[in-house]
């Protein structure tokens, strides 16, 4: 819970991986989460079956975590193909915009205010994710601190994260401080992913 006097404004993130369910949650109790928010669209791992839908929401609340799935409004793999550019990449900037999105950004808000959640999807590095990448890049533009957990223990904020991210996706300053522009998309093709993998974990 939010203590007296404690921002409600603070968002964690955590990528499961390849953990062991122990592991996980003692990441999540050494940081005091109190909700795993999953934003998988697809909560499902083939690799890591201990991170399936169903198994988080038996064994977290045994660890006195409750388990949130918002997938459907803030997964990284939105139905529609409005929101893919003609190389499968997401497109970020429309899917920030959608009505389910943003429901989804006002619900996750309204849980800050009370509990101290982690937004959750299958990445352990948050700069290659779209919990950094999209959700985490809203949340920050209205006031919000994040700060990722990583899977050494260790809590990394958004200015570290972001800046390996800028890197990655070819954001460079010019002689005067400005960006050049980009697409702000994910960073791979997530519809040639599915296809080669044949399911969806982000």
């Amino acid at each position: 819970m939010v203590s007296p006097g404690e921002s409600s404004r603070t968002l964690w993130s955590i990528g499961h991986s390849n953990h062991t369910i122990e592991h996980f949650v003692d990441l999540l109790r050494s940081n005091r989460i109190d909700v795993v928010v999953d934003v998988r669209t697809s909560p499902y791992s083939k690799f890591a079956q201990q991170f399936a839908r169903e198994v988080l929401a038996s064994v977290l609340p045994r660890a006195d975590v409750k388990y949130l799935f918002l997938g459907k409004e803030l997964g990284g793999r939105p139905t529609g193909g409005r929101y893919y550019d003609r190389d499968g990449h997401v497109l970020y900037g429309e899917l920030a915009r959608a009505d389910l999105f943003r429901a989804g950004i006002d619900r996750l808000e309204q849980g800050m205010a009370q509990y101290r959640c982690a937004i959750m999807c299958s990445e352990e590095n948050p700069c290659v994710c779209h919990r950094h990448l999209l959700v985490s890049r809203v949340l920050r533009d209205r006031g919000t601190d994040i700060r990722h957990i990583r899977g050494d223990g260790r809590c990394e904020t958004f200015v570290q994260a972001e800046r390996e991210a800028r890197e990655l996706e070819g954001r460079v300053e010019t002689l005067f401080g400005e960006e050049a522009p980009h697409p702000w998309r994910s960073l791979r093709s997530v519809l040639q992913d599915a296809a080669r993998a044949g399911s969806s974990e982000t």
